[in-house]
């Protein structure tokens, strides 16, 4: 029996938290080991990976780790929740960009053109896990270079998948979308919530 309804969230990603708070989820922070040498889960795809499959094993390695933390530490035993969020153009994983210059290269990319964003999110509670993939497709305008070194400039796109965040001024961009807008922004609050309540977390 778990002693609260309370998770622990796998995530540092202010985005998540929002959203969680958003429907009355309490959740403890577990932050992942992220200095040099010390990487909990290594966010690089594997030879021939599927775009969705990247992102369901990266959001099950989140979960796992941070219920191995839990476990080492001695913490209260709550289930832990993580999430991972990547952008599919054309079956090209485009992940967090690693400075300003990739950032450009993959807005460029994705000027005037449909590209689809996979989030899964895992919730591990003892040896127990479970799994929900939410998958929406999204069409940017055309985006001219001015545009462009405006929006990079914001500092924005720093640690987002696609170099964009659709729910902050890259929104101005999106001509339409299909799927959980929730999803889009990094947790699907639907899938989210459906997992939650199979470990006996109300919604």
């Amino acid at each position: 029996m778990l002693v609260e309804k309370r998770i622990y969230l796998a995530s540092q990603s202010p985005r998540r938290r929002e959203l969680l708070k958003q429907i009355g989820v309490a959740f403890d922070v577990l932050p992942l080991r992220a200095g040099p040498g010390r990487l909990d889960v290594i966010e690089v795809p594997q030879a021939g990976e599927a775009a969705r499959d990247f992102a369901r094993r990266m959001a099950q390695e989140k979960a796992t780790w941070g219920w191995r933390a839990v476990d080492a530490r001695h913490l209260l035993r709550f289930p832990v929740l993580g999430a991972d969020t990547v952008v599919d153009l054309d079956g090209a994983i485009l992940g967090k960009p690693a400075d300003r210059a990739e950032a450009e290269t993959m807005l460029v990319r994705l000027s005037g053109r449909e590209h689809w964003v996979h989030t899964a999110v895992a919730v591990q509670h003892e040896a127990r896990l479970e799994l929900r993939l939410s998958s929406g497709r999204v069409r940017l305008a055309p985006l001219d270079a001015a545009t462009i070194t405006h929006y990079l400039e914001s500092g924005e796109y720093l640690g987002k998948a696609g170099a964009y965040a659709i729910q902050g001024r890259a929104g101005a961009f999106v001509e339409y979308i299909e799927g959980s807008y929730s999803g889009i922004m990094g947790l699907p609050l639907y899938d989210t919530s459906v997992l939650l309540r199979t470990f006996g977390i109300t919604v």
